[in-house]
């Protein structure tokens, strides 16, 4: 028989608990599910990035006969580039063949 999780007042109580107590003393894990939140969107971050005015034109000309905005398309081109690293050569043994202008 598990123990019955507590009534929290908040998050930060909630939090201390679970870093203080073992889960597996309140929950049967083997009756687990995976969860899925198809409508749960990763969080953003901002960055400015500089670009060349010349490779800025070309990803929006793309973007446009895309019709999509040309910022999701960079997304697009930079997710399936980065998966094609990873598969190709590992998350931790990526080649270090692009060399970053020096910060101006």
């Amino acid at each position: 028989m598990k123990k019955k999780i507590p009534k929290f007042a908040n998050e930060d109580a909630e939090r201390k608990f679970w870093a203080e107590h073992d889960s597996t003393e309140y929950i049967d894990w083997s009756k687990a599910r995976r969860a899925v939140f198809p409508n749960l969107k990763p969080s953003t971050k901002a960055i400015f990035l500089r670009l060349p005015e010349s490779l800025l034109e070309q990803l929006k000309l793309l973007a446009h006969k895309r019709d999509v905005p040309y910022q999701s398309l960079l997304k697009v081109f930079l997710a399936e580039r980065i998966e094609q690293e990873f598969e190709q050569h590992g998350p931790g043994n990526a080649p270090r063949s692009f060399k970053p202008h020096p910060i101006s």
